[in-house]
């Protein structure tokens, strides 16, 4: 009883404090996970066994790919181009926010939103146009795709590390359509409502064009990263350690590279990477793991279960929705992790495919975030970037966008999983 109280009271306070202070949220986290080892709570094997190192390792060894493909800008190049091309500034800036949803399907959201930020709010200013609403559209854009493959965003990779789901499995999971094709079929439906957003700007745009592309090493070798993640699916079924090994050692070619190449110090290169997200991400491993083995996990789920009964179309409505709710106002991870061995024993009590509730709890978190300024790393980003320009986003003018656009995203997605996953 002891430990169970003390797990649980820690992950509450935790919770707590990742709320009031964001901007500490991993110096709270790895806190925490000290004193459940400091109260034996947990013992330092069971804490470490806690830890998805396989996660680990993809996350870190994609934002140092990340960060070197950003600095070729190849990305940036290519906006100019779709700039250039499209008809007026309403497609322009769409076509923009579907080549953001491209890119955050496969590097990280936050760098994805660093990667297409300057190519907006230069477009912004060459057609003196207010960059509040394209950079939120953006922002939801690309939070929206990050759900589509197992490197997208920290969510999909802790529910491929908890499940033991491989890159393909994103695709086809078990001779069905996965969760990719759900968050597409939102992105379609989401598009329209951007279209509507953005339908009285019709001038024509004329981008001159500034950028130039350093290399295309940095393109070669994400390339080269997504073919051996799909390669290793094939021999390694239990998502055991071949992903997050072959992440790490493209991000150290990258690194490498960079250094060669642009006599960048390799020490600096590795300290601007998102170390601050790494670390909340190993805190929220071990407060979860204390949770599962103190039973609170299979206690949540009891009582979720007592309250919707076997219904489980209810039961599936109410993952979804509770966690758009929710993650639209806290971080998505730590709310994910915790739900993750609820949304199983859910699917146990229930007898119905654990995927239903799994992807819908997926597609809850992910999209959440976009209804908010604060329910996204991406969001706050962008927020910065425009403050920096001079411009205040303030709530409502963030949910005006976020809110429409992730109604249509949830329901398409939400319909999607539930014909696919709910027999």
């Amino acid at each position: 009883m002891y430990r169970s109280n003390i797990s649980l009271i820690l992950f509450i306070l935790a919770y707590l404090l990742f709320i009031i202070f964001p901007k500490r949220r991993s110096l709270i986290a790895i806190n925490a996970a000290g004193l459940l080892l400091l109260t034996k709570t947990l013992s330092l094997p069971e804490a470490i066994g806690a830890v998805n190192w396989n996660v680990m390792g993809i996350f870190v060894g994609t934002l140092a790919i990340a960060d070197v493909f950003m600095k070729s800008r190849v990305p940036a190049v290519i906006a100019e181009i779709i700039v250039d091309k499209a008809q007026n500034t309403a497609w322009a800036i769409l076509l923009i926010c579907a080549f953001t949803g491209f890119i955050s399907a496969f590097v990280e959201n936050v760098a994805t939103v660093l990667i297409i930020a300057p190519i907006a709010l230069t477009l912004a200013r060459k057609i003196n146009l207010n960059p509040i609403k394209m950079m939120i559209a953006i922002a939801i854009s690309s939070n929206l795709q990050g759900a589509a493959t197992l490197i997208g965003d920290p969510p999909s990779m802790l529910l491929a590390g908890f499940t033991k789901m491989n890159f393909g499995d994103f695709f086809f999971y078990r001779g069905r359509p996965s969760i990719f094709f759900a968050v597409e079929l939102g992105a379609l439906v989401s598009f329209f409502v951007l279209m509507f957003i953005f339908r009285q700007d019709k001038h024509k745009v004329k981008v001159m064009p500034v950028e130039r592309i350093h290399s295309w090493v940095p393109t070669v070798l994400l390339v080269l990263l997504i073919i051996l993640l799909a390669v290793s699916s094939f021999f390694d079924t239990g998502f055991t350690c071949a992903a997050g090994i072959i992440c790490m050692a493209i991000g150290i070619i990258s690194l490498l590279w960079e250094k060669l190449t642009n006599k960048g110090k390799v020490i600096e290169l590795v300290k601007s990477l998102d170390w601050d997200t790494a670390l909340f991400l190993v805190g929220i491993f071990i407060l979860v793991g204390s949770l599962s083995l103190t039973g609170w996990i299979n206690s949540i789920a009891q009582s979720l279960s007592s309250l919707i009964g076997g219904n489980i179309l209810l039961g599936y409505t109410v993952f979804v929705f509770i966690s758009v709710i929710i993650s639209a106002f806290v971080d998505n991870v730590p709310f994910l992790a915790a739900m993750l061995p609820v949304a199983i024993q859910m699917a146990a009590r229930l007898n119905v495919n654990p995927s239903l509730f799994l992807f819908g709890l997926l597609i809850g978190v992910s999209l959440g975030g976009n209804i908010t300024p604060i329910g996204a790393s991406a969001n706050i980003v962008s927020c910065g970037l425009l403050r920096k320009e001079g411009y205040e986003v303030r709530f409502k003018d963030f949910m005006k966008i976020g809110v429409p656009f992730t109604f249509a995203a949830v329901i398409a997605s939400y319909l999607f999983v539930w014909f696919i996953w709910g027999k």
